[in-house]
Order: C-alpha cells, then structure tokens, then sequence
C-alpha cells in the first residue's frame, strides 16, 4: 500500500514537472512577461476577484509544492495585483501551504530511506530538531540567502511535527513576504532582483535572522540568572572554583584552573586520588600484574621450562598492592597540587547556595562550584546480605588472609577482573551472573574468549543464576540461587560484590538545592558539563555516562574551561570516539560501536576481523590467542567501531581511537610502516584484510585481463 501511494505521488510529480517543462510554462514567471502582462492581470483582478485570487493561490502552492521557479516573481505579481495588504496575506498563507506540501513530499519519499542509511551519523541532528527544531527552522526563514525550498526538503527528513513546521513556516516568512510584496507594488520600476535585494537589504535580513540566536542566549542568560537571583551574591568573591571531590575529575579541574591562574579550591573528604588511586584502577592493575606472573609460571613448559616453583604469600601480595598505591600516591597528593597552585583542604563539603560552599566550618564562596563526588559500589536488595560480611571493590584491598572458596557476584568488568586475579592467586572462585552470558555489553564471540580463558583458570561460572538469599547453616555461609526454576545452593567463605557503581549524590546539599538527576540517578548535565544551575558543573562517575577514569579527566576539561570562561563561550562535551578496555586476559578493549549495538540501531556496517593467533609477536610471546574486529561503513574504509580481545588489546587499540578522532580510515592504517614483530601489526593486517575485502571478482578478472595484456603487448 505504501509502495502504492509512493508511486501515485511520483507520477503526480513527474507530470506536473514534465508540463511545466515541455510547455514551457516558466516564460509566464519571468519578470519581463509579468510587466508586459501586468496591465491585463488588474483588469482580470477588477472582474474576477475570487477567480483571480483562487487562482493565483493555487498557481503559488503548486509551484512552491514542486520547488519551481518563480515563487519571487510571483510575489512581485501579488503586490502588483492585490496590494500591499491582500497581497501578504495570500501569499503568506499560500507559500507555507506549498511549502508545508513540499515538506509532506520529501517525508513521505525520502524520510524513511534516509533515516535509515544515514540514521547513526544524524543521531544529534535529529536530538537538536525535536528539542530546538522551531527556534532553528525560524532563524532560516528570516534569511533569504538560504534557498526556502531546500529548507523545505531537508525538514521534511526531520522528526520534526508537520503543525510545527507549517506554523513556524508561517511566522518566519512573513518579513520577507512584505519586502517582497511591497516592492511588487512598483513592479513597473522593478529591472531585476537586484532592486530588491541591495546588499544593505540583505544585511538587514542576516542580522534579522542572527536575532533569535542572540535572542536565545539572552534567554539562556536570564533563565540563569533567574534561578540564582533567589540566592544572595556575596559581595567577596573568594575563588573563581570550589571543587568538591580529588578524583580523577577534580583533580584535572583543579589543575586547569591553578594553570590559568584561577584561584581554586579543592575539597576531599578522605583521600586524594579517589577511587582510581586508591580501590580502583591502580590496586586492581597491581593485584592483575601478580596473578599474571602466576599464570605464566604454570604455562611455563610452553615458553621451555620443566617446572617453576613459586613460594608466596597472599598477604605479601596484598601489601604490595599498598606499596604501589603509596608509589603512584605522589602524583595525586596534596603536596603536589598546593605547589600548582591549588588550595587542598580535606574535609566534607556542604553546598550552602550556588556561590557557597562550606567546609570545616568555614564558608567558602566562589564564582563556580565543580562537583566531582564519584560513585561508591552498588549493593543489591538480597535477602541476608547484610549478615553476609561482603566485600567490595573498596574494601577487599583490606583482607591480607586469602579466602579459600570466593564467591564474585557480577560478570561485569570489575567482577570479571578480580574473580580471574583471584582465582589465579590461589582462591577457588565462583563467579554468579544473573544474565545468560559473561561481559554483556561485548560481542559474543568476544565475551566467549573470555569465558573459555576463565575455565581454562578453573573459575566456576554460574550464568543464569539469580541470587537469591544469604544464609548461614552449621557456621557455613551460603547463598542461594534460581537457575532454571530450580534452587542451587552455593558455599563460600568470603563473597565480593561487583554489581555496579552508584553515584554519590546525597549529605553534600545537592538535596536542598534542588539539583536534578536522571533516571540512573547520576546528576542531570547538560552539553556543557553544566547542572540546572548556570555556575554549577559536575563530571566524573557522579555525572556518567561513562564511569571511566580517562573519561572523568575528559569532562573535567570542559567543566574547567567552561566555567572560566562562561557566559562568553562554551565548548560542548564529545563522546564520539570513547575508549575502553576490561582488564582480564585476554584484555578486552573497544572504541565506537561493536556489532551487538550496530544490529539493535540499525545501523549498516562491514566486519572485518584479524585473528591474533596468526601474529608472529603473538606467536613468539605465547600469546597466539584473540581477535581485532572492526566495523565499517559498507563500502568505505571509515570506521565506526573496533573491538580488540587480546594481549595488551588496551594499548593496541589507540591507533583505531586516534583514527576515528581525526577522520582517517582503514586505508592510512594499512599505508602506516608497523615495527616487526609487535602486537600493534594485528592493526595492519586488519586493514590488509579490509583491503581484500573490498576487492571483487569483477575487479580481479580485469587485473588478470590488464596483465595478460601487458606480457603479450608491452
């Protein structure tokens, strides 16, 4: 039916322009015939007004519908004929009519096909039209350098609503309208367009159209200062920033602003460095590296050993988790940060008003406060769990006696890095994920590389069991599961918790001010790293999307450099090319979409895939295991996502993140000398992979004619 209707409006179209054209019928909208003809059309207008007025609305609706010459002249003709008056308003409602009709056309023919090649890459256009696509669509119709029937096609491949565009349609082309019309008033002295449009006129119509735009950032402006003017302003401004948090955001922060020579306040209730420094990336990146020595030592035959004994115990490890925590500690220490420039205090902050911020007693007001509070292990609603003594990615760092049977519960990165650096350190680990497979948002193929090296360790992975309830029988902890309608009872002596993180919003005044959150409960921002507050900003774990270090330090810039130089400028925050990797072996890293989110967007892609396990270096290192995978647009050496599994995959991918960051594709990697033998040569070979890919039948059998030829001829 649709295909139907499609082919009913072709034909509509198609006839409509091939009359126009063999005809014709453009010699009737030209200035010179409308000048000769003028005398006759008021005469026609003085005898048959309605006919006159009916007709020449449809004539103006058709050949706006159509996107035909001649809409200006035909404006000209309604000043000459009906007046200043009459004429605007037919020509008002007539052209937006038309233009509405155009607009319905370009959705019903194009929308669809468009949105579906092009839907990934029109993901922030299609945002900014359903949030500011009236604001938008009415700037453009104040300027007349932008042709009105491409603005009337291109809309219609928007979500925009038909009501939406035809109103805003109405009220926008209305100053043109007049210009026009009135100059159609003296039609006679009329030689050519350049007697309307002078470029003063023009001038006045850009500057005109700018007017909603400045308009909205005094808007904006006001609507910012209307939510402060409930708060007093200090008549002393102390800082220019008060950051609250020593993460990895606040830090970055911090440090831009001392940089600039802001005055810059940085509050920590407990240790500098955060999580990263302190229970995350740096202890579990120690306690990985250990249990990765252990691992190599039972494959040592593979790399020419008989046997290696190895004599350890499970609390030296842990202490020198500490000694490299008290190592790296420097780098992110109060001492550090006191000589760039930053005033370290340590205490709990409390959010007094959008200007004060308290601490130790002590208020400290400021131009911009940055929120940077992280995020804190998130702990399920189980039946027992609190009886259960749990651990945490926080608070495993303290236990120095190891635990004979651990039980992990989550499959996500963190449960997954520290169940297999556990198990390898001597721990019989069971690891419990409620979903049906490990790493849920990696490809399967990929998260099955995984699964395969854990049972190799000897993990017990428990997919599909939904915890249940902790209990105690005859001093044995226990937890109990469902797993496929039945109930599985699991033993265990310690049991960690990986479940997630939840952002730190609540006991620092977020409440009483007002701040908003989202549905994941992480502070509301904006493109700008701001909160409904204009001076209030936050980044990090507490702000998401992305509860990474490197992308906390990438907000970070932009809440320091936004807030320095707010209301004059801002720099909207970009995701497009955010990096990753899970820690387990093999290392799985990721940059851009993998196949699991291009099928459930519908976006269109190529795989190209590179097995590892053919690399010499991998071969040579005992490593000959894992995958580069990269998706591409279909035809094209753009890439759109890359997923590495893998030896070191987190440092081979950042050759895919720079190439996704600065628009070159497949085709340079390929071009690009690689030192022998390295991992970084899988890139390579990816690329070389891509290139045959691409290469047909068709095109082989024109190569083998093409030599064929020169042997015999040249």
């Amino acid at each position: 039916m649709k295909n139907f209707k499609t082919i009913i409006i072709l034909s509509v179209i198609a006839g409509c322009i091939w009359t126009f054209s063999h005809f014709n019928l453009g010699q009737y909208l030209s200035l010179e015939y409308l000048k000769e003809q003028q005398a006759g059309f008021a005469a026609f207008y003085e005898e048959n007004t309605v006919l006159a007025i009916g007709a020449y609305s449809l004539v103006y609706i058709i050949s706006t519908a159509l996107s035909l010459p001649g809409a200006a002249w035909l404006t000209l003709l309604a000043g000459a004929l009906f007046g200043l008056v009459t004429g605007t308003i037919l020509v008002s409602f007539a052209s937006t009519i038309g233009a509405t009709l155009a607009f319905t056309i370009s959705r019903l023919l194009l929308r669809d096909w468009v949105q579906n090649k092009f839907g990934s890459y029109l993901k922030s256009f299609n945002a900014g039209v359903e949030k500011d696509g009236g604001f938008y669509l009415f700037t453009l119709r104040l300027i007349p350098a932008f042709p009105f029937f491409v603005i009337n096609l291109v809309m219609g491949l928007t979500p925009m609503k038909t009501f939406q565009f035809f109103w805003v349609s109405q009220i926008g082309m209305l100053a043109g309208t007049i210009v026009y019309v009135n100059a159609g008033t003296q039609l006679a002295q009329i030689e050519s367009l350049k007697g309307i449009l002078s470029p003063g006129l023009l001038l006045s119509f850009v500057l005109l159209g700018l007017f909603p735009l400045l308009t909205r950032k005094l808007l904006g402006f006001y609507k910012g200062r209307k939510v402060l003017s409930r708060f007093k302003k200090p008549k002393v401004i102390d800082y220019n920033m008060v950051v609250i948090g020593a993460g990895s955001g606040g830090l970055v922060t911090s440090y831009i602003g001392a940089a600039t020579k802001g005055r810059v306040a940085l509050i920590e209730k407990h240790k500098m460095g955060g999580d990263c420094l302190n229970t995350g990336c740096v202890p579990s990146k120690a306690l990985i590296r250990s249990a990765k020595f252990m691992a190599d030592t039972k494959k040592c035959q593979s790399l020419g050993f008989k046997n290696v004994q190895v004599e350890f115990k499970f609390a030296d490890v842990m202490e020198r988790v500490q000694r490299v925590i008290k190592t790296v500690e420097p780098h992110d220490s109060i001492e550090r940060y006191s000589q760039l420039g930053v005033e370290c205090m340590t205490g709990a902050a409390k959010i007094l008003s959008p200007y004060e911020v308290q601490v130790n007693g002590r208020v400290l007001t400021t131009k911009n406060i940055i929120i940077a509070t992280g995020a804190r292990p998130a702990i399920p609603p189980i039946e027992g769990i609190e009886e259960a003594d749990y651990l945490t990615s926080d608070s495993v760092w303290s236990i120095r006696e190891k635990p004979e049977k651990l039980l992990v519960l989550g499959g996500g990165p963190i449960g997954s890095e520290l169940a297999q650096a556990f198990c390898r350190l001597g721990c019989q680990v069971t690891l419990v994920q409620r979903g049906e497979r490990l790493l849920p948002r990696e490809d399967y193929e990929v998260a099955q590389m995984v699964l395969e090296s854990f049972k190799k360790d000897g993990i017990d992975v428990l997919l599909n069991h939904t915890p249940k309830k902790f209990f105690k029988k005859d001093s044995q902890d226990y937890l109990e599961c469902e797993h496929q309608g039945q109930r599985i009872t699991i033993g265990f002596d310690k049991v960690l918790v990986a479940l997630g993180r939840k952002a730190n919003t609540t006991g620092f005044g977020l409440e009483e001010l007002g701040i908003e959150l989202t549905s994941r409960k992480t502070i509301q921002v904006d493109e700008y790293m701001r909160t409904n507050y204009p001076n209030i900003y936050a980044c990090g774990d507490v702000a998401g999307p992305y509860q990474f270090t490197h992308i906390a330090a990438h907000q970070a810039w932009y809440c320091a450099v936004n807030s320095l130089i707010s209301p004059f400028y801002g720099f909207k925050v970009d995701y497009r090319t955010v990096p990753w990797c899970t820690y387990t072996d093999p290392e799985v890293a990721r940059s851009g979409l993998n196949e699991l989110e291009a099928k459930e967007q519908g976006i269109p892609y190529e795989v190209t895939t590179y097995g590892i396990d053919d690399l010499d270096r991998a071969i040579t290192d005992e490593a000959a295991y894992g995958i580069v995978k990269v998706l591409t647009e279909p035809g094209k050496d753009k890439i759109i996502g890359v997923t590495i599994a893998g030896l070191h995959a987190g440092d081979i991918i950042a050759e895919y993140v720079a190439a996704m960051k600065n628009g070159f594709g497949m085709k340079k990697i390929l071009n690009t000398i690689h030192i022998y033998p390295t991992l970084a040569e899988s890139n390579k070979y990816a690329a070389g992979n891509w290139k045959k890919n691409q290469i047909t039948e068709k095109k082989l059998a024109w190569g083998e004619r093409i030599n064929r030829w020169r042997r015999v001829y040249v």
